[in-house]
């Protein structure tokens, strides 16, 4: 029989209040525990020290952490930025997409509207892909971020095009260095260029049906010393309105859509996908 600790081991941090009970038990914790994990809130275990600290504890012992931003409740924003700043991977849940704030909105949420049936089936699938992307880390010594900085819209009467800078942060985990890294691959949707340092990055089909295309990219470095980092940072353009599409460009464009970055080694590959949802707006000036 298999111990419970031996489960990837999910946090959950919410707010304690008795309207979240069904929401805890029913839309998070039996949904962790169906897929092979174990969930569990600070409410539920036996501490000495104070709430606050044994929170920080939880948070740095995680594998994954599950966190509902309903209400805006300052408690859970706290922690949720104590996660970010550990670099946790972290699963934001809302009843209404108004209480995430708009720079969390790239990282990936679910919004339920109170429904635990629906709050069950998308929290399913991210915790499968949450326990896949630790695994992943696990194996490989890696952890892979991404990061969406200064998107902007261009547009005219006739076409409109998105522009951001894509960061992808790669971290060795291990007390050995990491290496060599032969090639950086980003997989994603279509009508996407990319480029690094002003160079247009090269462009192909993608060989995974889950992604449309893909570019090549240039790694900053080939080794990664121990406990160290590197970052890759890319510009990325999207015609999102043509001259041929009806109507007029709009004043917002969202984009939502899944990211793959695969990082080739002389021994084999690891791939690290991600969730991306931005919306750009126009500037008026």
């Amino acid at each position: 029989m298999t111990s419970s600790h031996s489960k990837p081991f999910v946090f959950v941090l919410m707010p304690f209040n008795d309207a979240f009970t069904d929401i805890y038990k029913l839309g998070i914790k039996k949904t962790a525990e169906e897929a092979g994990l174990r969930a569990e809130r600070v409410d539920e275990q036996l501490y000495s020290e104070s709430m606050l600290e044994r929170i920080y504890r939880q948070i740095d012992a995680a594998d994954i952490i599950v966190a509902d931003m309903t209400g805006q409740n300052p408690n859970v924003f706290y922690e949720v930025g104590y996660v970010h700043a550990k670099g946790k991977l972290c699963i934001l849940l809302t009843q209404n997409t108004a209480d995430i704030p708009f720079d969390l909105k790239q990282h990936r949420h679910i919004v339920y509207g109170g429904q635990i049936v629906k709050l069950q089936s998308e929290l399913a699938a991210n915790l499968q892909w949450a326990a896949e992307q630790v695994k992943l880390a696990k194996i490989s010594g890696l952890n892979v971020k991404f990061q969406v900085k200064n998107a902007e819209l261009e547009r005219d009467k006739l076409q409109a095009t998105v522009s951001l800078q894509l960061l992808i942060d790669i971290e060795n985990t291990r007390d050995v260095s990491f290496g060599e890294i032969e090639s950086v691959t980003l997989y994603h949707g279509i009508r996407w260029e990319f480029s690094q340092n002003g160079q247009a990055c090269p462009k192909t089909k993608s060989d995974n049906p889950l992604f449309a295309e893909r570019h090549q990219l240039s790694p900053t470095v080939r080794r990664i010393g121990s406990r160290g980092w590197t970052q890759l940072i890319v510009s990325g353009r999207k015609r999102v309105h043509d001259f041929g599409d009806t109507g007029e460009p709009k004043d917002e464009y969202k984009l939502a859509g899944r990211v793959m970055a695969r990082i080739t080694t002389a021994t084999g590959h690891f791939d690290f996908e991600n969730y991306l949802d931005v919306e750009v707006g126009d500037i008026p000036f």
